[in-house]
């Protein structure tokens, strides 16, 4: 076959490709038209579960995805919003009846359905005749988790039902105002008593003080999902083991409460871990993680082993009873890393339902309760850190970050397997700021599994990181609406587009969040449909604005006016330097030295100048700067102008309001650059301490603007 020709799909692949929400075209960062090859399609259909290698299989595919629905006595699972009726169809033996009724969330009771006179002709699937059904959720079902369920002479079905909120509504002490609060990393941001990285003993101090003497509303902090249990640490935040669990690289040792009754042995035991590690807090040089998390390791073992009251006993076995499964399989999986270091696993032990699983459990049961107990630690003192901010005055308090998928090895991948697509990365593709594209090497959600099982671990996920969380940020929340699939072996730029259903994930978020009270922010940045936008604002997600990236249409500053009103509105984003370096052309430098410009250098150092030149007169039409302002100054004036806007929220990045330059992230590296290793620091590059906060005079003078009532017309 000529391999131009191989190159281009087919239209049967193509047919194939669309009936399972694989996109096979794309429009680009510069509006180009891009089609995928047949490789790709085939790859990524493979990923599905769809055998496309030859045109016969697909033949077979594309009739048995027309079938696929017959199938099923129910459909896997119906998410709809309150308030709304919905037909949905019931398949059985063509002329066999069946009774169906949904059984209410929380033993609130047995509603029976109606048959809906509606014909469909019956349909002959594997050499049977099944006849199809219709029946209507009423519109009068409350918010929850509720079951419809079916039954013939020949057997029961069941499926999930969710009714979710039509729109989450901020809650009533930030309506009709405008809240600010603090962006931190929070293992960067340390204090002399921190083990060489930001834990939640400094969490609960940042949101305290953020909230008393700062005035701010909010403090949005890294994602804290867990890592390896071994070094060396993955550093990225966004690269976790586990979504879902907690990185207990972040633990206080010194705030479990059984610390304080060790016996002398034990006690200096954990100081010796302690003081190995601790003057790392004031070193300016990259964060290491791994000389942290052995000290704290060792420490924490000793604290895990030290009798607990009955009381405290009881409530580590309900913490446990309470996230059933998925703990104890994370806890296994943590225990199982340890056991076998660096070697590759037996294969049988690749199925967490397997019966070398369970026998290995058993012989490692000890090291599987530590890492439950771990969790159950670290959930206390998560719910510690956000009743400090909300006592220091917080209207929201801590707000989480969930990132867009886990590491491919890591403890998601094996437990949660099933709902997981194997043999693909996701990433975004090429835009301005990433002109290679990018891949992220984290398995996605496989749509069909994931409604196959209820949405459960989505749920799950979802209700973990809102239990002590006043906000949630998802990260990549285009990514509830379509994903870029990458096979593996292939380039960023070599992806192809996935589809989900959005009104199910986007309902089941608002769900969980109307549930917890939170407040939720859908990181919108990138390419995507312009109509996402409008969803996500009728369902009462914010957006995210950044003031670099806002921009009319002839690359001139977005006038403050025209901003989303629904949005977390900030100047800079993690992913670029502070705005020190910002306006510097810091970006620029550290891509060109790092071989990330696809374009000739000069040409981007030329379009940053303009860029901040732009933004430089917009300043200066407004009045928020004089003729010759300082790097302070000009600081202070970008968040003038995000105050200017609309905007329900404004972040201000705790690096910009201490005069940091240096980014935490250069996106599209791995080793070329010390991502998520920056300490908090001054713009000499001196370290910043939690106890140094109140004096930083930008720091202050920055959250004065901030709470400034008027601006210049």
């Amino acid at each position: 076959m000529d391999p131009a020709e191989h190159a281009t799909p087919s239209p049967a692949l193509i047919d194939l490709a669309r009936a399972y929400g694989v996109s096979p075209d794309h429009f680009g960062f510069h509006g180009e038209s891009r089609t995928a090859s047949t490789d790709t399609l085939t790859a990524v259909l493979a990923a599905l579960g769809v055998d496309a290698s030859t045109p016969e299989r697909i033949d077979v595919a594309l009739a048995s995805v027309v079938d696929a629905p017959w199938r099923r006595m129910l459909p896997a699972t119906l998410v709809l919003r309150e308030g709304q009726a919905q037909k949905f169809p019931v398949h059985v033996t063509d002329g066999m009846p069946v009774e169906v009724w949904i059984e209410l969330e929380g033993h609130g009771g047995r509603i029976d359905l109606e048959q809906i006179d509606l014909y469909t002709e019956p349909r002959t699937v594997d050499g049977r005749t099944i006849g199809r059904a219709m029946f209507e959720v009423p519109r009068t079902l409350p918010l929850g988790w509720h079951e419809v369920r079916a039954a013939t002479p020949d057997g029961q079905s069941r499926a999930t039902l969710a009714v979710t909120p039509v729109r989450l509504e901020l809650p009533a002490d930030l309506a009709g105002r405008q809240s600010w609060g603090l962006m931190a990393q929070l293992y960067s941001v340390r204090s002399r008593q921190s083990w060489g990285v930001g834990d939640f003993a400094d969490l609960a101090d940042l949101g305290w003080i953020g909230g008393k003497a700062l005035g701010a509303d909010f403090l949005l902090i890294n994602p804290v999902a867990a890592a390896e249990p071994t070094t060396p640490m993955t550093p990225s935040p966004y690269l976790p083991v586990s979504r879902r669990f907690i990185n207990p690289l972040y633990l206080r040792v010194e705030d479990i409460r059984e610390t304080a009754y060790l016996s002398a042995a034990d006690r200096s035991i954990v100081e010796w871990s302690a003081e190995g590690v601790r003057e790392l807090s004031t070193d300016p040089g990259p964060i290491d993680r791994d000389a942290s998390w052995d000290a704290k390791k060792a420490a924490l073992q000793v604290v895990f082993e030290a009798p607990r009251s009955a009381a405290r006993q009881t409530a580590f076995g309900d913490f446990r009873a309470s996230q059933g499964r998925g703990l104890e399989d994370f806890a296994t999986w943590c225990a199982f890393t340890e056991h076998f270091g660096g070697a590759a696993w037996p294969p049988a032990l690749r199925d967490p339902a397997g019966d070398e699983v369970a026998a290995l459990r058993v012989e490692l049961a000890q090291q599987i309760d530590f890492h439950c107990w771990l969790q159950w630690v670290a959930d206390v003192q998560l719910e510690q850190a956000q009743r400090s901010a909300l006592e220091g005055g917080m209207a929201i308090g801590i707000m989480h970050d969930l990132a867009v998928g886990v590491h491919p090895e890591g403890s998601d991948a094996w437990a949660l397997g099933s709902v997981l697509a194997h043999g693909i990365g996701v990433g975004a593709p090429p835009d301005m700021y990433n002109q290679q594209g990018q891949n992220w090497s984290q398995p996605p959600w496989h749509p069909e599994e994931l409604a196959r099982t209820g949405y459960a671990a989505y749920r799950d996920l979802l209700r973990t990181v809102l239990r002590h969380a006043g906000a949630l940020r998802i990260d990549h929340v285009i990514g509830l609406f379509r994903l870029w699939w990458i096979p593996e072996g292939n380039g960023a730029d070599e992806g192809v587009y996935v589809r989900y259903d959005h009104e199910a994930l986007i309902g089941i978020l608002c769900l969980e969040a109307h549930r917890a009270g939170a407040v939720v922010i859908g990181e919108d940045l990138g390419v995507f449909e312009p109509w996402v936008r409008d969803y996500l604002t009728d369902r009462g997600i914010l957006g995210t604005s950044i003031l670099w990236f806002e921009q009319e249409s002839d690359g001139r500053p977005l006038a403050p006016e025209h901003y989303r009103a629904l949005s977390l509105t900030t100047v800079t984003t993690h992913d670029l330097p502070p705005s020190a370096g910002y306006l510097a052309g810091e970006q620029v430098e550290l891509r060109d030295r790092l071989g990330l410009l696809t374009e000739p250098v000069q040409l981007v150092r030329q379009q940053a100048r303009r860029e901040r030149d732009q933004m430089i007169l917009a300043l200066a039409t407004r009045g928020l700067i004089d003729d010759d302002p300082s790097e302070r100054e000009l600081v202070e004036a970008l968040h003038r102008y995000i105050k200017a806007t609309p905007a329900v929220l404004l972040g201000v990045s705790l690096a910009d309001a201490v005069g940091e330059r240096r980014a935490q992230n250069q996106p599209g590296t791995d080793q070329q650059y010390p991502n998520w290793k920056v300490p908090l620091g001054d713009s000499s590059g001196n370290v910043v301490l939690i106890e140094d906060l109140l004096d930083n005079a930008r720091l202050l003078s920055l959250a004065a603007v901030m709470n400034e009532d008027d601006l210049p017309a």
